[in-house]
């Protein structure tokens, strides 16, 4: 009840509002027209400013870099299994694709990479457990660091331990270490 009374309530005793826009008083009557203030800065929304060509709007709940992982090619784990080749490009796609894409730092790779190795000599009752926990740190450390050019190390992690062979894992070894080396 008394919300209601206080919004029936004139607001005449109220100082006026400070100047928010950064200017002089007269740009804020122009921004409430859609007009662009001198000097830059937003408009209304949509209209460019600090965030951009689209807005407040990042199109999902990883941020507008959703449509990019999209065209992320998958890396076939049979393939990588069977022929070495196959592992050798995908390692250089993904270091092309790191530089692109991302700033990760070559330690953050090596860190990852000396994972990896301890997790493919854990006992083997023991080894699917620790790639689990390996691609619940590579999930973390993408979203960190924005490393949107290892959502396909991800996926293929995820396949490497469904599958839960050793021959799997020592191949995802391989491609980190390839990927590590030609990171250099």
């Amino acid at each position: 009840m008394a919300e209601t009374e206080q919004q029936d309530k004139p607001r005449e005793n109220r100082p006026p509002r400070e100047n928010r826009g950064g200017g002089p008083p007269g740009n804020r009557e122009a921004n409430q027209r859609g007009e662009r203030r001198e000097g830059g800065g937003a408009g209304p929304r949509g209209q460019g400013g600090d965030r951009g060509e689209r807005g407040g709007d990042r199109g999902g709940p990883r941020g507008g870099d959703r449509d990019r992982r999209d065209f992320a090619p998958e890396i076939d784990l049979e393939k990588l299994i069977n022929d070495s080749l196959y592992l050798d490009n995908q390692a250089h796609a993904v270091v092309a694709r790191m530089r692109d894409m991302d700033s990760g730092t070559k330690s953050q790779l090596r860190r990852f990479y000396n994972a990896v190795r301890r997790a493919c000599r854990a006992p083997e009752g023991e080894r699917q457990h620790q790639f689990v926990m390996l691609r619940a740190r590579l999930a973390y450390t993408i979203a960190r660091h924005s490393l949107r050019s290892l959502d396909m190390l991800e996926k293929l992690l995820l396949q490497v331990t469904r599958k839960n062979e050793v021959r799997g894992y020592e191949r995802f070894r391989d491609l980190f270490e390839a990927i590590v080396a030609y990171n250099e």
